[in-house]
């Protein structure tokens, strides 16, 4: 099935606008502030993975330091952890190297060494308390003393013989229940996390996440993980917990999935590839509804914009129809949000979510706000154009529809005002009325279709 173009053609001017870039860093960039990157740097000693690292530019060019890398993630030591992370932190960073940039696409087996960092994370990333379970003690369960709580219920029975028969059905019972596999997972293991340990594990997860993101912006590396089923279990699992997750780790899997998200299959969860974490569908989609739900800014924004880029592809459009209602009401809330990123990040979903169906354009025709906040993104103006031509096609795309006429009547004189007020838009807002009253469909709209002569 031919895949549906990102940019659409606006206007009668047509043509095809620029692919849309990659995200930038969410929280901001520490670029050409000098405030801003002295502050970094007095933090930078504390928060810093391990030593700062000098990497030469041929040092990814050789097979066996690519190999070391791989091993070294795959150790778990501590040491060959952190040198690991810091050298691929600086190698995926400089993305301009063009030999960098080969030479970390070709790495075999790098991409599933970095996401064990974070799956080894994830399991342990529940605190114990949360998920304690009873255990089995089998030592001395015979006796009527056993050293292991029983010993209350034996002494305190008048019927020692009977009590002790129940004790034992019942540790018999637990016994097959009990999986010794999982021993190290128990609270009691040997090998246990104290609070640095885990603190630690959390830290290398976060570096792995911020690696993991900065491949997906390099084009080689983007097909290979679009098409990995690990991977997107991963990231989509990060962002569903991001109540209880680390924000900056849910912030790089989030990033991650906004630039895979041209070339993402949602089918590929019920595909025949191995699956590490069972993720379904319903559940990823659920999980980009929670982010787009989030009151944090670089959240929302780029789940909005997310949503926009998977729709794009037709395959993607049966698993998100049954949540388009709620996807229309939030995204009209954020062109209300004085943040302009998230007014334009609304525009921009909206935009290719119009061009769907016909049912998505009544139900978005409908919905409160919705036409009053796209004239408003247009009459301030947004002080980006490519904002406001978005949201005048969207309007256009509407008033195609005859059962919206009735609804988008009541908008004439507003169309008309923005017509001979603003000659950016005169084109499409005359589109607008010719359509609107062009082709009356009852009696009232009759006496006024003067502006399709």
């Amino acid at each position: 099935m031919q895949k549906r173009d990102l940019n659409k053609s606006g206007g009668s001017g047509g043509g095809s606008a620029a692919p849309a870039p990659k995200r930038g860093r969410p929280f901001g960039s520490t670029s050409g502030s000098a405030a801003a990157s002295s502050a970094a740097d007095s933090v930078a000693p504390s928060t810093l993975l391990g030593p700062s690292l000098q990497v030469h530019t041929s040092f990814a060019a050789s097979d066996q330091n690519n190999k070391r890398i791989v091993l070294a993630l795959q150790s778990g030591l501590k040491s060959e952890l952190t040198w690991a992370l810091n050298t691929l932190t600086l190698l995926s960073f400089k993305e301009k190297e063009d030999m960098r940039k080969d030479s970390l696409a070709k790495i075999s087996g790098l991409l599933d060494a970095l996401l064990q960092v974070i799956d080894d994370w994830r399991d342990i990333a529940l605190p114990k308390e949360l998920q304690k379970t009873r255990r089995v003690r089998t030592l001395g369960s015979n006796s009527l003393v056993t050293g292991f709580g029983y010993e209350y219920e034996a002494l305190g029975s008048n019927d020692n013989v009977k009590q002790s028969g129940l004790t034992d059905a019942s540790v018999q019972k637990n016994v097959a229940k009990f999986r010794p596999s999982e021993w190290w997972y128990d609270e009691d293991g040997l090998f246990n996390l104290d609070d640095e340990g885990r603190a630690e594990k959390q830290q290398c997860a976060v570096a792995a996440s911020n690696i993991i993101r900065n491949f997906s912006f390099m084009p080689e590396n983007e097909v290979i993980m679009a098409a990995n089923r690990h991977c997107l279990e991963t990231v989509f699992q990060c962002i569903e917990d991001h109540s209880t997750e680390d924000e900056e780790l849910v912030t790089n899997a989030l990033e991650t999935i906004v630039n895979l998200a041209p070339l993402l299959d949602l089918r590929i969860f019920s595909s025949s590839k191995p699956s590490y974490i069972k993720i379904t569908e319903k559940r990823a989609v659920q999980a980009i509804m929670g982010m787009l739900g989030s009151a944090i800014k670089a959240w929302h924004c780029a789940a909005a914009e997310l949503l926009g880029r998977l729709i794009i592809n037709p395959d993607n459009e049966p698993f998100l129809l049954p949540f388009f209602p709620q996807i229309h009401k939030r995204l009209v809330d954020l062109m209300s949000s004085p943040a302009l990123d998230a007014q334009a990040a609304a525009v921009g979903a909206l935009y290719n979510l119009a061009e769907v169906n016909m049912d998505c354009r009544l139900k978005l025709a409908s919905e409160r706000w919705a036409v009053d906040r796209l004239l408003r993104v247009i009459r301030a103006p947004h002080p980006v154009p490519e904002v406001c031509r978005k949201a005048a096609m969207i309007l256009e795309s509407l008033v195609s529809e005859p059962q919206n006429k009735a609804l988008l009547l009541a908008y004439e004189n507003a169309f008309a005002e923005i017509l001979f007020s603003d000659t950016r838009y005169s084109d499409t807002f005359a589109r607008i009325l010719y359509e609107l009253t062009s082709r009356p469909s009852n009696k009232f709209t009759a006496a006024r279709g003067v502006w399709g002569m």
